[in-house]
């Protein structure tokens, strides 16, 4: 059985490239014929003139954190899926709100090529810990797993004794979820005398993995690989056995460019990761997420030799990744405006014991324990998440202008 996903991944750079300019030729001319969005702002741009990424990066980019306004303005999708495909199976919904098509495709988000190289094979069962609550998440995987030819168990979030026993009853040799769950999950089966052991291999997202994290399932006989993608692209890059840098993904068109512009940054700088999707039902073109990263020299050692990126690298603005969701800085505005009580707040995201935690800190007159109950009420029904709140003195919060502080240290 071959190592590789394809042959797409093996392919020499110039044959990469070629192809890739000529997908992308054809991306902006499907756009421009059959979604609203890039009819009016790709308008004026002639397809056939794009030869390089030069050229290319002079196009506009379509900024995420534009999406929850263009939505409000043309529901749901803001005019970006085509309008000559079949129509969307689901609408998925993130923090923020964004709303996100899934189509009734196999593998439509094309996560099959990062299980794969984690070492996903057919007739594995792998016990799927991702969100299938609103957000795609446990989608994205079901649907990857399944085209490679496993079967999935949709465990999805919290009820850990029960993860447990279901792992201890069933056997599944893989685990797709956040880092931090499989923690838990397996230190609840240490607690309860539990054998989880029949799970020897795991694809991790949607928080970092730190070196000792790692290490601490790889002395459990578990081989995990990290991957990093989004609601709205699907499957940006991928680690390899190699475990050097993230792979980027076959399906898509990646730059780094200088945050809050287009223009593309050296090599090894850091900038904000733009990604062009060259499906053709949810064609974004250009698409600006937000998060940073730089580029890898030299190719992988594991023998795939498209370009690697150093991973997520954190966030252009102040829009933070918890536990796998977003955290925007709307939410936050959203839970200070509930409470008169807080004359100003600031939302700290720590990494305590190998965990993200969130605390809200507020400034506040009043020091009443229903107050802090309260805001962490409406923090896990904005934000989708819990969250601690610390009530402050009046005037002691820092006059910088942040409303989001990312102080984690994985090191």
């Amino acid at each position: 059985m071959s190592e590789f996903y394809d042959d797409l991944e093996t392919r020499s750079a110039d044959e990469r490239t070629a192809a890739q300019f000529g997908a992308i030729r054809e991306q902006i001319v499907h756009a421009q014929i059959n979604t609203t969005a890039y009819a009016r702002s790709l308008r004026d741009i002639d397809a056939s003139k794009i030869k390089d990424a030069a050229s290319f990066s002079a196009l506009p980019l379509t900024r995420k954190s534009e999406l929850i306004e263009l939505q409000r303005q043309q529901r749901p999708f803001g005019g970006y899926t085509a309008n000559n495909t079949a129509l969307y199976s689901h609408v998925f919904a993130s923090p923020g709100p964004i709303y996100e098509p899934g189509f009734a495709v196999a593998d439509f988000w094309r996560f099959a090529r990062a299980l794969y190289a984690s070492g996903f094979r057919t007739g594995d069962l792998v016990h799927n810990c991702f969100s299938y609550h609103f957000t795609p998440a446990g989608q994205m995987f079901d649907s990857a797993a399944q085209a490679l030819g496993c079967a999935v168990i949709p465990a999805g979030v919290g009820q850990t004794e029960l993860q447990v026993q279901t792992i201890a009853d069933l056997g599944p040799n893989a685990y797709a979820g956040t880092p931090s769950f499989l923690k838990i999950i397996l230190e609840r089966a240490d607690e309860l005398g539990t054998d989880v052991s029949s799970i020897d291999k795991a694809m991790v997202s949607g928080e970092a993995l730190p070196p000792p994290l790692r290490a601490g399932f790889v002395e459990r006989g578990i081989r995990v690989q990290q991957c990093y993608g989004t609601a709205d692209l699907g499957l940006i890059a991928y680690e390899s056995s190699a475990q050097e840098g993230l792979i980027i993904d076959e399906g898509i068109y990646l730059e780094i460019v200088r945050p809050g512009t287009g223009e593309l940054v050296d090599e090894g700088e850091v900038g904000e990761i733009v990604v062009t999707n060259l499906g053709r039902k949810y064609p974004l073109v250009r698409f600006a997420t937000g998060d940073l990263s730089a580029y890898l020299p030299a190719v992988s050692p594991c023998g795939r030799t498209n370009q690697r990126i150093k991973g997520w690298m954190g966030r252009a603005d102040q829009t933070a990744k918890v536990r796998g969701m977003f955290i925007h800085p709307e939410q936050v505005d959203r839970v200070i405006k509930r409470h008169t009580e807080i004359a100003k707040a600031r939302l700290v995201i720590g990494w305590v014991e190998q965990s993200d935690q969130i605390t809200l800190q507020c400034e506040s007159a009043s020091a009443d324990a229903s107050l802090s109950d309260a805001i962490a009420d409406s923090i896990r029904s904005i934000c989708k998440l819990r969250g601690e709140v610390e009530i402050v003195a009046m005037g002691s919060l820092p006059n910088d202008g942040k409303v989001i502080d990312d102080i984690r240290q994985y090191e």
